[in-house]
């Protein structure tokens, strides 16, 4: 005898249907800064970055400028978020001011990304450590496993 389904009520919202996990690594989505020079890619980024925060370049500008203490113009970052303007690629430490004035911070991950790495927040860094310490733990087990098994096979 087949188990007949209740129909899904209408009315009640399925929590796993529409549900994804966040998105835990900081970084733009897949494919947001395409291309292969550097310099390019680099501008593209701090263009989406500046784009992306909702305040316009005169505020991000003067926050800069208040960080390091020495004057950012609205036509340098202009420049830095230029393809077109070669040579004149934004400094780590305006990088750094520019995350800062933007509250925006995906452009690490983009950086992280060319090495094979990933940037997420701190809080998530237990539980990074615990699955690596699983993981070495599930190795170790299979290896005493092993050697049991030899162990017992010596008689």
């Amino acid at each position: 005898m087949t188990k007949r389904r209740t129909p899904r009520d209408p009315n009640t919202p399925d929590f796993f249907l529409d549900w994804t996990p966040p998105k835990v690594s900081i970084g733009f989505e897949e494919g947001a800064i395409p291309g292969n020079d550097l310099s390019s890619r680099l501008s593209r980024a701090v263009a989406r970055t500046m784009k992306d925060c909702g305040k316009d370049r005169v505020t991000i500008a003067g926050l800069m400028s208040k960080r390091l203490g020495r004057k950012v113009t609205v036509s340098m970052l202009e420049t830095y978020a230029s393809e077109s303007k070669t040579g004149h690629n934004i400094t780590v430490d305006q990088l750094v001011a520019l995350m800062e004035a933007t509250g925006r911070t995906e452009i690490l991950g983009f950086v992280a990304e060319m090495f094979g790495h990933v940037v997420m927040p701190a809080r998530y860094e237990n539980v990074v450590r615990l699955k690596m310490l699983d993981d070495h733990q599930a190795k170790i087990e299979s290896q005493r496993k092993i050697l049991l098994t030899q162990v017992r096979g010596i008689k």
